[in-house]
């Protein structure tokens, strides 16, 4: 072999080899990132046509909602319709529209400014109405609230539980228009809504929401009928006028006596009818009778007399305040125009009662057999009065907090600003 022949050592071939190799995969490599950069533009224009798609043509899953279990109460719609007092909150997500509508739609918006229109077919409880709303952010959950054009003629005129079915229709940026459909039950004039649970738009539960301010929507100083009674109690000579705190301390308590001492004329018996058909773990309520009903029956429990007399003494301009513990109501009244004084009535003594058992260890009732009607009337009024003190006196400490099932609410005109008498 001469000297100008290549040489070839055995280890040269193998390098030669590992070269072609990584050459290879370098190739492979190369084709196999153009696949993937191929693959994923192809997944990027297949979501940005779903959602091109489904933002401008496809339809919209619509729900109808409400916060009170699919329950309407007539008397809260009546009592803050003219104030605009929101009690019922809107339902856990954002909200266009009155949540004072109470029903609501439920739905995603597609884009930024989805318009919506809402088509609300009539009831025998409000009339047809239509609404149109803007949803400002894309892929949102909304609650939409259209306008309820309630008559509120049949809502007072309802008496007992009634089933409606409520049809709404919408429709999306001018399209594919959807029907919903769901049932609730209007509630009786007579239920007063005490509270509900909040759920979350998840269906958690989160917290109590308190109602019981709406007792004061039965406190009626307006009732017509008020000015027979008040000519009845002058006619008694108990007073010789109605003049609320331009009279002093004693003056008005005297007042007051004469609305007791007409009552107690009239007959009126206890009765401890307070039950309500509602049964649910959502939304709790009293029933109430409205000021004619306790007219009418000649009977009443204690929240019936209370917020009976609390609209007597609202009409001769004395404050009452609404007192509620667990199971029991009783009525009180300032005794001067800057309330700093009180005085309180167990309504439960008004009627025929025996005092024995009020006051067990005072041995009353023997007592009262000699005595003529007025003195038994202002015995009982008496009483009333010393009993409620000791009720008061043993939940003070909880009726301050306002704690659960204990309620303090003074009848003023704020309070009346707010919520408006509900009537009948």
């Amino acid at each position: 072999m001469s000297a100008d022949t290549p040489q070839f050592s055995p280890a040269a071939r193998p390098a030669r080899r590992s070269r072609g190799k990584h050459k290879m995969i370098t190739i492979l490599v190369t084709i196999s990132r153009r696949e993937l950069y191929v693959f994923l533009a192809l997944v990027v224009l297949v979501i940005v046509g779903v959602w091109t798609y489904r933002s401008l043509f496809a339809s919209t899953d619509i729900e109808i909602v409400d916060p009170l279990a699919g329950n309407i109460f007539p008397s809260e719609i009546i009592s803050t319709a003219a104030s605009g007092e929101t009690l019922i909150k809107p339902v856990d997500t954002l909200y266009v529209g009155n949540p004072n509508s109470l029903i609501g739609i439920r739905l995603r918006s597609r884009r930024r400014n989805t318009r919506v229109r809402v088509e609300v077919e009539q009831t025998p409880f409000f009339s047809r109405s239509v609404s149109e709303f803007v949803l400002p952010r894309a892929a949102t959950l909304y609650t939409v609230y259209p306008d309820i054009v309630w008559n509120y003629q049949a809502l007072r005129a309802n008496v007992q539980a009634t089933p409606l079915s409520v049809v709404i229709s919408v429709s999306v940026n001018g399209q594919n228009k959807q029907e919903a459909v769901r049932t609730f039950s209007v509630r009786s004039i007579n239920e007063c809504l005490l509270g509900y649970f909040q759920y979350d738009a998840s269906g958690h539960k989160r917290s109590f929401v308190n109602t019981r301010q709406l007792f004061a929507g039965y406190v009626n100083e307006d009732n017509p009928k008020i000015d027979k009674v008040l000519r009845e109690a002058l006619s008694a000579r108990t007073v010789n006028r109605f003049m609320g705190y331009q009279a002093d301390s004693a003056g008005v308590e005297r007042q007051v006596y004469a609305l007791w001492n007409v009552l107690q004329r009239r007959g009126f018996k206890y009765s401890s009818i307070s039950q309500s058909s509602l049964s649910s773990n959502v939304v709790y309520s009293q029933r109430v009778r409205t000021f004619d009903d306790a007219l009418a029956s000649v009977q009443i429990n204690c929240v019936d007399g209370s917020v009976l007399f609390a609209s007597l003494l609202r009409a001769i301009d004395i404050d009452p305040i609404l007192v509620r513990l667990p199971g029991h109501m009783f009525v009180g009244y300032y005794t001067d125009r800057h309330h700093r004084h009180a005085q309180y009535l167990e309504m439960t003594m008004i009627g025929d009662v025996n005092l024995d058992d009020y006051f067990p260890d005072q041995q009353l009732d023997s007592t009262m057999q000699h005595l003529t009607q007025s003195q038994v009337s202002r015995m009982t009024f008496d009483k009333s009065k010393e009993y409620a003190w000791q009720n008061m006196a043993s939940h003070t400490r909880q009726l301050k907090a306002q704690s659960v099932g204990y309620m303090y609410l003074p009848v003023t005109d704020n309070v009346r600003r707010r919520i408006q008498p509900i009537g009948r």
